[in-house]
C-alpha cells in the first residue's frame, strides 16, 4: 500500500493513535457560529461545498491506495524489490518536480537541518520501506487478500500503540473490540495452519510508521515530509536498481515501453493519492476520514477476491467476519465518543458566562 498518512496528520496533534473517538471537529469548515434572527446561516453553501469535496478527495486517496493491487499485478515480472526501488526513485523525482513548481525548498532545508525532525523522519522512512515490501510481496505472490486483512486490523494496531507507547486508558468498547481482534488472529492462524505475519508485518508497520509520522506533527507538510521519507531511501533504492540491471535482472528496460513507463508512473501514484488525502482532511472531520480509511482494505479485498481469483476458505471467512466484527465495535465506539464530545462542546458554548 502506499504512504498512507493517518488522519491526524493534517489536524492538531493531539493524540496519536487512529480514529478511536477523541476528537470531532476539523479545521475551519467546522466552527461553529452564531446566526442573527432572520438571517441567513453564513458560509453554509461554502461549507457544504468544502464537504463535498473533502469526501471527494477522500475517495479519490483511499481509492486510489485500495486499486494499488491491480498496479502491482501489471508491473509483473518486475519482483517487488525492483517495484520498491523504482517506487522510492520515481517518487523522488516527482516530488523534486514539485518542491520546485511550489517553491517549496525552505521548507526542505529546515526538514533536513533541524535533526529531530530528520532522524523522525528517516525512521518512517525505513517502517514505510517495510510496509511496501511486504505488500508488494504479498500481491505479486498472490496474497493479496491478507494483505488486506493487515489494513483492516491497523486500527486495532494503533490503538494497542496508544496504550502501550502513550499510556492511554482505554474504554470498555475499545477494549471489547481489541479482544475481538485477538480472537480473530487466532481463527486465521488456524485458518492459514501459521500466524498470519503478512497481515501483522503490515499492521504493525504502518500503525508505527503513523505514530512516528505524529510525532513531527504540523512541523512539516505532507509533500516535504515525503520527499524527506524518499530522500533517504533513494541511496539503497538507486544502488539496488544498477545492482539488478547489472545482474540481468531487471524489467525496467527490457519489457517494452509500456511496462518502462508504468514503473515511472510510481512516482506520481504514490504521491498523487497523499495529496489527495491532505486536502481531504483539511475539510473533513476525524470522524469522517476515520470510516473513509475502510475503503481501500475493502477495494483490496474485492480485487483479490474477483480480479486475481484468491481462495477463501469457509475458516478465513470466519476470520475475516471476526475482524470486522471487531471493527464495528471500534466504530461504533469512536461514533458515541464523538457524539458526546460534540454534546459537550455545545453545552460549554451555550452555557451562561460569570
Amino acid at each position: 500500500m502506499g504512504s498512507v498518512p493517518t488522519p491526524r496528520e493534517a489536524s492538531s496533534p493531539t493524540k496519536t493513535t487512529v480514529p478511536t473517538g477523541g476528537a470531532s471537529e476539523a479545521g475551519p469548515a467546522r466552527k461553529a457560529g452564531t446566526k442573527a434572527p432572520g438571517a441567513k446561516a453564513p458560509g453554509l453553501k461554502s461549507v457544504d461545498k468544502e464537504t463535498t469535496a473533502g469526501i471527494a478527495f477522500g475517495f479519490g486517496a483511499y481509492g486510489l491506495w485500495g486499486l494499488l493491487p491491480l498496479y502491482f499485478f501489471a508491473l509483473m515480472p518486475a519482483g517487488p524489490v525492483e517495484i520498491v526501488a523504482n517506487r522510492v526513485v520515481w517518487s523522488l523525482v516527482f516530488c523534486v518536480l514539485l518542491i520546485t513548481v511550489t517553491r517549496s525548498w525552505p521548507a526542505l532545508a529546515t526538514a533536513f537541518r533541524d535533526r529531530s525532525v530528520f532522524w523522525t523522519l528517516a525512521l518512517a522512512a525505513v517502517l514505510i520501506a517495510v510496509n511496501w515490501l511486504t505488500y508488494t510481496y504479498s500481491v505479486t505472490t498472490g496474497q493479496a487478500v491478507e494483505a488486506s486483512l493487515g489494513y483492516f486490523i491497523n486500527p486495532l494496531v494503533s490503538v494497542l500503540l496508544g496504550v502501550f507507547i502513550l499510556k492511554e486508558r482505554l474504554r470498555p468498547l475499545q477494549w471489547a473490540a481489541v479482544g475481538i481482534g485477538f480472537i480473530a488472529v487466532g481463527v486465521l492462524t488456524v485458518s492459514y495452519g501459521k500466524l498470519p505475519w503478512i497481515a501483522l508485518t503490515l499492521a504493525v508497520s504502518f500503525g508505527l510508521y503513523g505514530f512516528v509520522k505524529n510525532r513531527v506533527g504540523p512541523k512539516v507538510d505532507a509533500v516535504t515530509s515525503l520527499s524527506v521519507e524518499t530522500m533517504v531511501l533513494a541511496p539503497v533504492a538507486a544502488a539496488t536498481m544498477v545492482f539488478l540491471g547489472m545482474s540481468g535482472a531487471a524489467t525496467l528496460t527490457s519489457q517494452g515501453a509500456g511496462h518502462f513507463w508504468l514503473l515511472l508512473a510510481s512516482g506520481v501514484l504514490t504521491a498523487v493519492p497523499l495529496l489527495f488525502f491532505g486536502a481531504s482532511a483539511r475539510r473533513l472531520p476525524l470522524t469522517t476520514i476515520g470510516l473513509l480509511q475502510y475503503v481501500a482494505p475493502v477495494l483490496q479485498f474485492i480485487v483479490a477476491l474477483v480480479v486475481f481469483r484468491e481462495a477463501m476458505t469457509t475458516e478465513r471467512w470466519i476470520g475475516f467476519g471476526v475482524v470486522w466484527l471487531a471493527l464495528l465495535v471500534l466504530t461504533v465506539d469512536m461514533l458515541r465518543a464523538t457524539r458526546r464530545n460534540s454534546v459537550a462542546k455545545k453545552r460549554a458554548q451555550t452555557a451562561p458566562h460569570s
